[in-house]
């Protein structure tokens, strides 16, 4: 069997024609749940990080737990929980006004991968913070710089590129753990690709979406090395 052969097998045409745009559809659902969790997680884990940098043990603590809980729980119990747990507490949140939320399978998610990944930026965050020299704390004091300004001029541009890296890789292991989010009914990259499946039995369906999954992965890289080079360009002069 000649290799365009083998090709045409893995790509058929009529396939295509049939499920292409409900592919290309899974593709956007995917990015827009991962693109919205990963940027509240974000504003969370920074709240989560200034609480556990704070001089409050009541905060400290309850922001610990929170992130101790998150990180060390597996994300598809904490969406079963939310999806299936809370979920079933129908006449309590009809009563909140917050039953839309726990209906709804696209907002279970968003909520599960919002909280998981909040808990693991608040670490990186944190660690980020931490790895910027006392030095240049001391520096900025001595020229008088408010506390506002030390941190908005200071240490918050050097802890941004610190954390870029591990940052680039949450939201890389967010783009493939959304894949879990088919089981709740998340009409996602591969829950398209499972009722393709379901409808054909063919298994190019999660070939296709491995592929897309690889490209998606391929293009963050790219613009997290591109952001990495822009922001460090400062350290390479040369």
């Amino acid at each position: 069997m000649s290799l365009i052969s083998f090709l045409q097998q893995l790509v058929a045409p009529e396939l295509l024609d049939r499920y292409g745009m409900q592919i290309l559809s899974g593709v956007w659902v995917t990015t827009r749940l991962v693109g919205m969790s990963f940027t509240l997680g974000m504003a969370l884990g920074l709240l989560l990080c200034f609480a556990r940098m704070s001089s409050l043990g009541a905060l400290r603590q309850s922001s610990a737990a929170f992130i101790y809980v998150f990180r060390g729980s597996p994300l598809l119990a904490q969406l079963f929980l939310l999806y299936y747990g809370l979920g079933s507490l129908r006449g309590f949140w009809e009563q909140v006004g917050l039953w839309w939320l726990f209906r709804d399978s696209w907002y279970c998610a968003l909520l599960a991968f919002t909280l998981n990944t909040a808990a693991y930026q608040a670490e990186i965050f944190r660690g980020s913070f931490a790895a910027v020299s006392v030095g240049q704390h001391e520096a900025a004091k001595a020229l008088g710089l408010s506390p506002r300004t030390r941190f908005w001029r200071v240490v918050w541009p050097q802890s941004l590129l610190i954390a870029l890296g591990p940052l680039g890789n949450e939201l890389i292991l967010l783009v493939k753990a959304s894949a879990i989010a088919s089981l709740v009914t998340v009409y996602d990259l591969m829950a398209v690709a499972k009722l393709g499946f379901s409808r054909t039995f063919d298994f190019q369906f999660y070939l296709w979406a491995a592929v897309l999954y690889l490209v998606l992965v391929e293009c963050l890289r790219r613009v997290l090395k591109r952001i990495d080079r822009r922001l460090g360009r400062h350290l390479n002069p040369l």
